[in-house]
């Protein structure tokens, strides 16, 4: 993951390449989904979101669409380029279906009856792609430890322990029967573990410089508090 960035990824995707065009979808239809059903929520189908969904994937595949543009060199933010795709499928697919039903009737479609604004939707969007980043992050964590060792699977045990089951280190101390300052110190190495898993997934999706990286390791763990 340190020696590629989304761009390759992208680049191949756009190529043609089938496995990059399936990865490209595993990585991003968790985000693309929950925007979407947030933002229609209780007024379309599901069937409907699913399409709306496999849309937003096909303009991105397209000739022209946003993986040519990105292996082209024409976007500087792909997670800022994915959300403007997202967005303007949506409101794309909300014309065409209120343009279909043109009878009134609890069918009725109004998209300027949506209960989320732009803004909130946004945050939507932006809380989704910080969940993500979370996800590829603890996988990342995981499989370091994996490799390292015992010791270093304990560690991912016990950070789950604490933020998943939402455990205090003492309990934990108690449970293992080990000392509560040893697991304190084993937690502070934990968390720089996964700091660093995340800056990697950070730099993969958003390359750039380290600096920038950190800020925006900070704005991801801001937007999930």
């Amino acid at each position: 993951m340190t020696q590629e960035t989304c761009w390759t990824l992208l680049r191949h995707a756009a190529a043609g390449d089938g496995g990059a065009r399936s990865e490209f979808g595993r990585r991003y239809l968790a985000v693309v989904s929950k925007y979407l059903r947030t933002r229609w929520q209780g007024r379309l189908s599901v069937d409907e979101i699913d399409d709306a969904v496999g849309e937003v994937f096909v303009e991105c595949l397209k000739p022209g669409g946003l993986l040519e543009r990105a292996c082209e060199g024409r976007i500087q933010s792909f997670h800022a380029c994915l959300y403007g795709t997202v967005r303007n499928v949506a409101l794309r697919f909300e014309e065409r279906r209120a343009h279909r039903l043109d009878r009134p009737g609890s069918d009725s479609f109004h998209p300027d009856e949506l209960a989320q604004d732009d803004e909130s939707l946004s945050a939507v969007f932006e809380r989704a792609w910080a969940r993500e980043m979370m996800r590829e992050a603890a996988e990342l964590h995981r499989e370091r430890a994996r490799s390292a060792g015992a010791d270093a699977e304990k560690r991912v045990r016990l950070l789950d322990l604490r933020f998943e089951q939402g455990l205090p280190i003492r309990k934990i101390a108690e449970l293992w029967g080990e000392e509560a300052a040893d697991l304190h110190h084993a937690y502070a190495r934990a968390r720089e573990e996964f700091r660093d898993a995340l800056r990697n997934v950070v730099a993969y999706h958003d390359p750039g410089p380290n600096e920038g990286v950190e800020q925006e390791c900070r704005r991801l763990l801001g937007l999930l508090q």
